[in-house]
């Protein structure tokens, strides 16, 4: 079964969120919703990246990369923010 890994923005913070999930549309309106609470007083939230691997395995492992450079130059370069 396919996994995403994605990064969605926070339009009330400007903060990053970083997850995975096996339906990128559902876990979206999740988190705009408030259901998930860690992120239900920062709504509403907009897709900034997503990948599609083939594993929750691949997933975790790739959503771990992905926080541990949150916030520096790797992290603005995965999402073209780099100056």
């Amino acid at each position: 079964m396919a996994h995403f890994v994605y990064i969605i923005k926070s339009l009330k913070d400007q903060k990053f969120y970083i997850g995975e999930t096996t339906d990128l549309n559902r876990r979206l309106f999740e988190h705009n919703q408030g259901w998930v609470k860690s992120t239900r007083y920062r709504v509403p939230f907009v897709l900034v990246h997503s990948e599609e691997v083939e594993s929750r395995e691949i997933a975790l492992k790739r959503e771990k990369q992905i926080k541990s450079f949150k916030g520096g130059q790797a992290f603005k370069k995965l999402l073209n923010l780099a100056d």
